[in-house]
């Protein structure tokens, strides 16, 4: 597993921002600034966008709302390679269903929690996967246990890609001893960083993408620092994750989508609401996203 550029070939690879969604005001959805956000991002050294994940509140959108969302990112994104909608939902027939629209709008790949209604076994896990992957579009794997309490274990995720049914797994727990079994393991399958505020840990461990959150308020500043850290340009990218962790921690809290929705107010890129269940930050809260973005902000980082 080496850092590579982008390409057509493999283009789950490099940095995909999990998009947040705009809302107005009395919260529907707004399609024009969600393609101007998309545009932005890739004008500012994103390599492709991800819409439909938990950041972009999936989970609160109608059918409708969901497949606009995902033809809304391939032609503001100008090539549908560089979307990879996540298709996660309670069924595999359902997730499936949703697999079959991203490659119908052309997308280059998707996103795939395990069965999230319940803890399924490993062959339950292995059939979900395989149902979606028949769609003919490749695969990423979300390993997410904390929400979903499934765990993708490194072995799970070897077999998981023996089966022709993922390509890479966007690595969620934080436990970045799980890089080195996992190459050893399915040396083929790539890892994508899945949380923030572990990059750095991911990158020297032979991450070949990120599946990322805060470059939705400070794209530039986060695409320089993923390409010095996968380079292994420590000298580089050791100062400036430093100096953004305090911000980047923020993605892997509860109130991730309110946090980054903050913080891209505070740079002038609307965040605005979200809906319930999810609410604003209480104050404390609130003051520690602010800090630590007007922090960043006061570093150059943009």
């Amino acid at each position: 597993m080496t850092a590579t550029t982008w390409n057509n070939a493999r283009p789950w690879r490099g940095v995909m921002v999990a998009t947040t969604l705009p809302l107005r005001d009395d919260l529907s959805v707004d399609h024009d600034a969600y393609a101007d956000h998309v545009r932005w991002l890739l004008d500012n050294g994103c390599d492709g966008v991800v819409p439909n994940g938990s950041l972009g509140e999936y989970q609160t959108l109608t059918d409708e709302e969901r497949a606009r969302v995902v033809r809304t990112a391939v032609e503001a994104a100008g090539d549908g390679a560089r979307v990879m909608p996540g298709v996660s939902a309670y069924g595999s027939a359902e997730a499936r269903r949703w697999a079959e629209q991203a490659a119908e709008a052309g997308c280059g790949s998707v996103l795939l929690l395990p069965p999230n209604a319940y803890r399924a076994d490993e062959p339950g896990v292995r059939a979900h996967y395989a149902e979606v992957a028949r769609v003919g579009v490749p695969v990423v794997a979300y390993n997410n246990p904390i929400d979903t309490k499934v765990d993708l274990t490194p072995g799970t995720l070897a077999r998981l890609h023996q089966d022709g049914s993922v390509v890479a797994v966007k690595e969620f727990t934080g436990d970045v001893r799980r890089a080195y079994e996992l190459a050893e393991l399915a040396p083929e399958l790539d890892l994508l960083i899945g949380a923030d505020d572990v990059l750095l840990e991911l990158a020297v461990a032979g991450a070949v993408g990120w599946i990322a959150g805060y470059p939705n308020a400070f794209p530039a500043t986060c695409a320089a620092l993923y390409r010095a850290a996968v380079a292994g340009d420590l000298a580089t990218a050791v100062p400036l994750y430093r100096s953004l962790h305090s911000l980047l921690r923020w993605d892997s809290k509860t109130e991730f989508v309110q946090s980054i929705k903050l913080s891209m107010d505070i740079v002038g890129r609307r965040g605005g609401p979200t809906r319930p269940p999810r609410f604003p930050l209480d104050g404390e809260t609130e003051s520690a996203v602010r800090a630590a973005t007007e922090k960043a902000v006061a570093d150059g980082h943009r």
